[in-house]
């Protein structure tokens, strides 16, 4: 009489299970890295829309960016919240905070938003047409001459 078994031995499964293990962590590293450009791609995208917009409002509104800017100081500008809930909504968390400036006479401005996939990077964009990346701590110059470093 002949003892047939069928089926895999332990040690077949835990192969398998281990190898299944590491295939599933390579690409879940994989996707977290295509999170992080797909955050700062819409930050771009975003803030390059914002220096169009801009320039159309600075064409339309007598060369001023007043309606903008409404002050240096104020926190409760329409950019500076803009740059605020982009940078909230691509996660970036810490010291690095988004900022967003126009001068006095409300005729030159920047904002920056830190990047979540370039730590110690933002995004920058200025009225002079400017809009790169940039690695200094503070992106945009000052408030008297705001202007992407």
């Amino acid at each position: 009489m002949k003892n047939l078994q069928k089926g895999f031995t332990l040690i077949e499964l835990l192969v398998v299970i281990a190898i299944i293990g590491i295939l599933s962590s390579v690409v879940l590293a994989s996707l977290n890295t295509a999170r992080s450009k797909g955050s700062d791609a819409a930050v771009k995208s975003q803030l390059n829309s914002l220096r169009s917009e801009a320039a159309l409002y600075y064409d339309n509104s007598g060369s001023t960016y007043t309606g903008l800017f409404v002050q240096t100081s104020t926190s409760t500008q329409p950019v500076k919240l803009f740059v605020a809930a982009l940078a909230s909504g691509n996660g970036v968390t810490g010291a690095t905070t988004s900022t967003a400036w126009s001068n006095s006479t409300a005729s030159a401005w920047a904002a920056a938003v830190p990047l979540k996939g370039q730590v110690g990077s933002s995004f920058c964009v200025d009225s002079s047409g400017y809009a790169g990346v940039t690695t200094a701590t503070t992106s945009v110059a000052s408030a008297t001459a705001p202007a992407c470093n």
